[in-house]
């Protein structure tokens, strides 16, 4: 019997693993669920709640009886709850007056590929930024809203045009919990869209330390029209757009007021939720404040983070929309909708002005923020019109870096080398500079072993890129075979993937085809570049972009050279940016407002080619990786992407290639390895979530 009894609270511990996102980024728990069935691990895209659904508990229970197995359950476990139960957090022992809870509101949350909340940068932003909340014990609420059936599935037609499809998440087949009342009925909260009501409850989510609440309207008591409201990122027209974010904004508040939460902060992450300090606004004019008393106290509470520095990321509403969707609210506000509406706008009186979100958010905040220097250089710029009586270089809108959890784009393989070579605990000392500079001498890690782990990843990316390759294109009938033996395990291999906007510009290499196609083709330097990425919907120039690269794939002279992964996800990107030798990025300037995907690659032992646009121009110091030409913008948008082709194609040709394949008898790459110590040394230790959340503390949550 004590032995039944130990088994199964093994189970229980296991089962309680599932249910805490916190095993997205811990290897081992990631490694016990791919033991029980590798197969069903991939089928449910790494989703150990549908995994365990698959399985009879008779069979765990008989797997658990494996001592070996049993144990390292328990020991994940153990450190799973440590984790849980730890008191000596950096908020302890550094900023232990963030003692009430920040409010982060996103549109999208980007944790696992299993959780599809998410559409692109701006959601994986809000899920590194989640999970370093939890590792650094801030006490931290997200806000975002359930979308059943996420962003869209990519697949290519056999011309490469991209299609959409739309898959239905069931709940009990995911980490969620429904909310509940004191009473444990499903809790309810409302908002006014218009004339009517819309019911909404909320599902919760544990992502380690933090909580998460997605906001739903898929409820019988609503209109039919407002039950798929949330069905979608982004899904829609502008009036579903206005309403989503209704419901996210002042859904959202309410839905806190109804737990009792009181943040200390509300954190907008971009304009999507700006809405929330209307709902603030309404709450202290029914308290009988003064309006001008009322504004300053919304303002108090809340920070905004911009993210973008193209016009089309700020969403805008016209007059008529804004007084459909807000008749009700600017009667409780007890102020016309013209007066109402003067909050989205630069210009208050001018009657032509659409309603702008961010406009909006930077009025209503005690602080705002870009997500690099230089974007926070362009937003005031963007925005001066809103202080007139102010120098541009006064404008209050400041700058904080983007940085990525590091812990949650680890790959196996590079978590067990720097385990092996650093200690159990290296994780620990991701702001360490010392650490990280200590961590890369060829004492700790012989050139030898770190040529081996880039062989090994390598490896890895191109046999799962040769799987994917073989899936995308058997559904076209015979030929999926020929992808078996694509891609050169001895190839210096390049990684593209993104949202393939036209500002992007992700065939800007091959400008000048020819050119291009010699890189390609020099049987003793061979060269191999994997894009992924999707376009949006409605975007048919970024879908014609995804079109030319696929054609591109087929090209005589280019196929099994160049390739492209369909469906991008957080899987694709975490295979992708720890296998590829260089990481290029090369947007229009200075259109990328921060850009992440970049700063995954280092601690895998890969290198950055970029554009000096974003977190990169910060990042760059000459010996770390390459530039894409200078800290300069040509006004001419032709002149740019003409000059950055050349600039790209010189690097590539007179650098990159000629170092990587520059190797000693013994075949390996000193030169190379020794520009890799110096990415990881001074990237790895800055370009993080935890540095930028620990920044969020000290310049704007306390």
């Amino acid at each position: 019997m004590k032995k039944s009894f130990s088994v199964k609270k093994t189970l229980d511990d296991l089962r309680a693993i599932t249910q805490n996102l916190w095993w997205a980024w811990n290897c081992d728990a990631q490694q016990l669920f791919n033991e029980l069935s590798p197969q069903l691990w991939q089928q449910t895209n790494h989703n150990p709640v549908a995994l365990l659904a698959s399985i009879s508990e008779q069979e765990v229970l008989a797997r658990l009886g494996d001592p070996e197995f049993a144990e390292r359950v328990r020991a994940v476990a153990a450190q799973f709850s440590s984790y849980m139960n730890e008191k000596n957090t950096w908020v302890a022992t550094q900023a232990n007056n963030l003692q009430s809870p920040i409010a982060y509101f996103s549109a999208e949350f980007g944790f696992h590929e299993s959780v599809r909340t998410y559409s692109g940068g701006l959601g994986i932003l809000a899920g590194d930024h989640t999970k370093s909340a939890s590792d650094l014990g801030i006490p931290f609420i997200g806000i975002t809203l359930f979308y059943r059936q996420g962003y869209f599935e990519q697949r290519l037609a056999v011309d490469g045009w991209q299609q959409e499809q739309y898959i239905t998440a069931d709940p009990s087949k995911l980490p969620l919990t429904i909310v509940t009342d004191s009473e444990g009925a499903p809790l309810r909260c409302s908002v006014e869209i218009g004339f009517s009501t819309v019911h909404v409850h909320a599902w919760k989510l544990q992502v380690g330390r933090a909580t998460v609440y997605l906001l739903d309207t898929n409820l019988i008591e609503n209109e039919e029209r407002y039950r798929d409201l949330t069905a979608h990122v982004y899904g829609g027209d502008v009036t579903t757009r206005i309403s989503q974010e209704i419901i996210l904004g002042i859904g959202g508040v309410r839905l806190l007021r109804a737990l009792n939460i009181a943040p200390s902060t509300f954190h907008m992450n971009e304009g999507h939720s700006a809405f929330l300090t209307l709902e603030l606004l309404r709450e202290r004019l029914e308290r009988n404040r003064p309006l001008k008393e009322a504004e300053a106290s919304v303002k108090e509470q809340c920070v905004f983070t911009t993210h973008t520095p193209v016009p089309a990321g700020h969403d805008r509403f016209s007059f008529d929309l804004m007084n459909y969707a807000f008749a009700s609210m600017a009667k409780k506000l007890n102020m016309p909708i013209e007066e109402l509406i003067k909050y989205g706008r630069v210009n208050p009186n001018d009657p032509n002005e659409t309603f702008c979100m961010t406009v909006l958010a930077l009025k209503m905040s005690r602080a705002a923020n870009g997500v690099s220097q230089l974007h926070g250089k362009v937003s005031r710029e963007m925005w001066k019109n809103l202080f007139p009586q102010m120098p541009v270089e006064e404008v209050p809108i400041g700058s904080i870096t983007n940085g990525v959890h590091i812990g949650g784009w680890m790959f196996r393989h590079t978590s067990r080398f720097w385990r092996k070579k650093l200690g159990n605990d290296w994780q620990q000392h991701f702001l360490d500079p010392d650490f990280w500079r200590h961590a890369v001498d060829p004492s700790v890690v012989p050139d030898e072993e770190l040529w081996a782990l880039r062989y090994t990843l390598r490896r890895s990316l191109i046999e799962f890129a040769r799987l994917q390759l073989r899936l995308q294109h058997s559904r076209f009938g015979n030929g999926a075979a020929v992808y078996e033996t694509v891609l050169n395990p001895d190839a210096l291999t390049i990684g593209f993937s993104r949202r393939f906007a036209t500002y992007k510009r992700a065939p800007l290499l091959f400008n000048n085809l020819e050119r291009a196609i010699e890189l390609f083709n020099d049987p003793q330097k061979p060269v191999q570049l994997l894009f992924a990425g999707k376009a949006h919907p409605r975007d048919d120039e970024g879908k014609k972009f995804i079109k030319y690269v696929v054609e591109l794939t087929k090209h005589p002279l280019l196929f099994g050279k160049v390739i492209f992964i369909e469906n991008y996800d957080i899987n694709i990107a975490r295979n992708l940016v720890s296998g590829a030798d260089v990481w290029l990025n090369n947007p229009r300037r200075p259109l990328e407002a921060s850009g992440t995907s970049g700063q995954k690659i280092a601690i895998h032992g890969g290198l950055n080619c970029s554009i000096m646009d974003g977190w990169w121009r910060e990042a760059y110091d000459g010996t770390n990786g390459w530039a894409i030409g200078n800290d300069e913008s040509p006004q001419s948008a032709e002149v740019q992407d003409r000059q950055d082709a050349e600039n790209l194609y010189q690097v590539m040709k007179e650098q990159i290639i000629p170092e990587f394949f520059e190797r000693g008898e013994d075949g390996i790459p000193r030169r190379w390895l020794q520009r890799i110590r110096r990415a990881i040394a001074t990237l790895v230790p800055r370009y993080n979530t935890h540095r930028m959340v620990e920044e969020y503390v000290k310049k704007y949550y306390r």
